[in-house]
């Protein structure tokens, strides 16, 4: 098949990745593919199909650039505040353990974090996070545990006493932090989702997502809670009229399920 535009390449690329380009953003992400079309020296969609279905390296890097790996530990902090302060001790009024899922993990810098919150309530022999991302490389970085000085601006002190060894100019997690989060492959697209949360973390994904697809995925999100169960959203993501998909604002970006009406 040759590709002749933005929409056949659409189609081959859902057939050899299972990306579904059409449910991101189209102006902003035809720009970033073009951008590193450019780099890499090819001047037409055919070309490009035809280098990463050939190149392995050269199609590692598309999915890496398409998913748009920028994470920090602690991101928006007062968030994280908010989240220790209030809506675990509201979580653990109803159950005595936690399930929880970072969905979109990145380089892993979230569901770290998550578990150095969660580290206050519970020994790290009885915290458990289920972490997923759709980039491979992405989730490679993350089971490293392998971070530079910026990443931990957000970070207290006394946690990167206690969790992280320095080598050199960077910060490793510690293993039994490491051995705390559970990292595999997920397409928020595509892939069905756990079960039976009662935290689910996803913050700064969406918003490179159509109108449509963001629906979807709220309401897959909602079906994945228990009722009462809270989505932890991003600081660009506030949710329009969230009793759409059964949810009720708690605290700024964080949502929780409520029980259905119907």
């Amino acid at each position: 098949m040759f590709i002749k535009d933005y929409e056949d390449f659409k189609i081959e690329i859902y057939k050899i990745s299972g990306i579904n380009l059409s449910l991101y953003k189209e102006r902003q992400m035809k720009r970033r593919i073009e951008s590193l079309m450019k780099k890499n020296n090819f001047d037409n969609f055919n070309n490009y199909i035809i280098g990463l279905k050939n190149d392995k390296n050269l199609y590692n890097e598309f999915i890496n650039y398409l998913t748009i790996n920028v994470s920090e530990f602690y991101r928006n902090t007062s968030q994280w505040q908010v989240l220790e302060e209030d809506i675990i001790p509201m979580l653990l009024t109803k159950n005595k353990t936690l399930k929880i899922w970072s969905a979109a993990c990145s380089t892993g810098e979230e569901p770290y974090s998550l578990v150095m919150v969660l580290s206050k309530f519970f020994p790290l022999s009885s915290i458990k996070i289920f972490a997923t991302d759709i980039d491979k490389e992405a989730l490679a970085k993350a089971k490293i545990g392998l971070y530079s000085s910026k990443s931990l601006v957000g970070v207290p002190k006394e946690n990167i006493i206690k969790f992280f060894t320095k080598q050199g100019e960077y910060y490793k997690i510690n293993e039994e932090v490491k051995d705390c989060v559970e990292f595999s492959q997920h397409n928020l697209l595509k892939d069905s989702f756990p079960t039976q949360c009662d935290l689910i973390v996803c913050r700064n994904v969406l918003i490179y997502f159509t109108e449509e697809a963001k629906t979807e995925i709220y309401k897959k999100f909602n079906q994945s809670l228990k009722t009462e169960g809270i989505l932890f959203v991003g600081s660009t993501e506030q949710i329009i009229l969230p009793n759409r998909y059964n949810f009720i604002p708690i605290k700024t970006f964080f949502y929780q399920k409520v029980k259905s009406l119907v």
